[in-house]
Parts: structure tokens; sequence; C-alpha cells
């Protein structure tokens, strides 16, 4: 399915092309898109990465003097930045690139925005993460979550790329989560009661440069980076219709009926008086879980005294 789900641009995406990517996605869960960001364009997103964790792009939780490191050491200590786009001009406008956008619009409807970045750092011996949903996480009212996964290294099973189960995400079907107990993946539960094949499933490679976009109800995974050297970054933007609501928890026990901290990609925002708010905060997610955990207290303490003061 994979060969007949993938596309290779380097310009702008025609009304066919379009077409055809939409109704593999409708089928697969998932399309790839080759090449469309130029290797000038990778190249800066990699450096904007050790910038935006150095704290030169604007205040981040978690950001740490370089010390003497390297680039490739420093982001060898990263496991992952979340909300980058908060801070970093680039990546905001990477958001709606306008070789990303009409895809999106293709997949989603003419009005979509987004609410979520991270960005993703696999270096060597580093874990992968077991099968999920991503609408577990981040539930649309409409079903229209789509991420949209950019390579910034070439990605291949041999360094960690993606898996997905084609089909998996048709019958709209959240699927319950429980411990894994698996060395190779992270600490993230993982999805059962599927019935698919837990070590089945199909590749998706891409070079530097390629895009997958998957929808949020598909069941994908990732497994460890098995290179000696040499990372598997990704930079991940996670969008929906603006026509639905967003009942996220960001992390809380309960949802709120709609959150409104998010970034109009194309269209019209039909919930605009509502306005926009400023809930989540970037931060870096270090390879130390000590230090991972004081900055989330960290984190933690400075929304309680910014509540405190409303």
């Amino acid at each position: 399915m994979l060969d007949t789900a993938r596309s290779s641009s380097k310009s702008a995406v025609g009304e066919a092309e379009l077409a055809r990517l939409r109704a593999a996605y409708d089928r697969d869960g998932f399309v790839v898109a080759e090449a469309l960001l130029s290797a000038d364009e990778v190249e800066a997103l990699r450096r904007e990465i050790v910038a935006v964790a150095l704290g030169e792009r604007g205040e981040i939780a978690g950001a740490e003097p370089r010390n003497g490191r390297t680039d490739e050491a420093l982001v060898g200590d990263i496991l992952a930045i979340h909300m980058p786009h908060k801070i970093s001009p680039l990546m905001r406008a990477t958001m709606a690139h306008p070789r990303i956008t009409p895809i999106l619009k293709a997949l989603i409807g003419p009005n979509v925005k987004a609410m979520q970045t991270m960005v993703f750092v696999k270096g060597p011996g580093k874990p992968g993460q077991a099968w999920h949903q991503d609408e577990h996480y981040i539930p649309t009212r409409d079903r229209s979550l789509t991420g949209a996964w950019i390579a910034l290294d070439d990605a291949t099973t041999l360094n960690g790329c993606m898996w997905m189960h084609p089909g998996s995400h048709a019958k709209g079907v959240i699927y319950p989560i429980k411990p894994h107990g698996d060395d190779r993946f992270d600490g993230a539960e993982e999805a059962y009661g599927h019935g698919y094949d837990r070590e089945g499933g199909v590749a998706v490679e891409l070079k530097a440069g390629g895009v997958a976009f998957f929808n949020g109800y598909v069941l994908h995974r990732s497994l460890p980076n098995r290179t000696k050297a040499g990372f598997r970054r990704a930079l991940v933007t996670h969008y929906m219709s603006a026509e639905s609501m967003l009942p996220w928890t960001l992390g809380a026990g309960k949802a709120r009926p709609d959150v409104r901290d998010i970034v109009m990609i194309s269209g019209e925002d039909p919930y605009a008086w509502r306005g926009v708010d400023d809930i989540t905060r970037p931060w870096v997610r270090p390879d130390n879980a000590e230090r991972q955990a004081e900055i989330l207290a960290g984190m933690a303490a400075d929304a309680r005294r910014a509540a405190a003061e409303d």
C-alpha cells in the first residue's frame, strides 16, 4: 500500500496529485510526500533546534547553557522540544509551509488550525514509542486530527522510522492503552485490543525533507535507533479542522470544552469570536529523568503562581 501512497514533489502539488493523496489517506490513514522541504530548509531547521534549546529564541523551560558542548553533543542530550513554535518564528512559519498547506487542505478541508508542535530527537540506542493513536491524547469532535511528520534526517528502519497499520483508522475507535514492559519503547503506554499484529505494520521510511501525514486514529509506532552514530530528528505538527472544537485535557484530569491555544493555518476560523489563548509553554525534554522531573515541577509551580495571580 505504501508505494501507491507516496508522492514526490519539489514544486507545488497539482490538483490530480492532491486528489490521489486524499484517496490514499482516506484508505490507509496516512500518506507520504517526499521532498516537500529543500535541503537548505532542512538544515535551517536543524540549526534552529540548537538555537531554541539554548534559549536564543526566547524563554523556554529546560534551556541549558552550552558549556562547551558541540551542536551534536547538545542535541544528543535532548529527547524532545515541546511547542517550539511558541518562540521560533522559523518553526511557526514551517507549520504553514507553502508545500504542506495545500496537502493539509486536501486532507482536512479549507479551514485548518494547528495546536501543537514537537521536535523529536532519537539518538543512537534510544528507544521508540509503542503502538498508539494521537487522538487518544488530542481529541477532536470530528476525527480530523492530522499529524505532519517532517523528517529532518533520513528516517529508516535502522534509525527508528515510524510504522503504521494501514486502515487502522477506519473504524473510528480509540483503543485502550496499558503498560508494555518492552525496553524497545519509552514509557508511553501501548494500545491494545485492536486486532492488529504487534510486530506487523508498514515501515514509513522518508528522506530528509519528506513529510508523512497521518490520521489521529491510525495506529503507529517507532522502533529504537539501532545505528552507532547519527540522529533521527523530526518536526511534528498536529492540525485539525477549524470547524471542530478541541476538547483537550492538556495533561489535566478534565478536558476544556474548546482549547483556543491555536494557530490558524488556512481559511476561516468559525470560532474566532472565542478569541485565542496562550496556555501551553515551550520546554525542552532532556535525556535525563531527574532533570526532566525538575523542569516539569518548575513549570507546574509557575502555572500555580499564574493562576493565583489571576
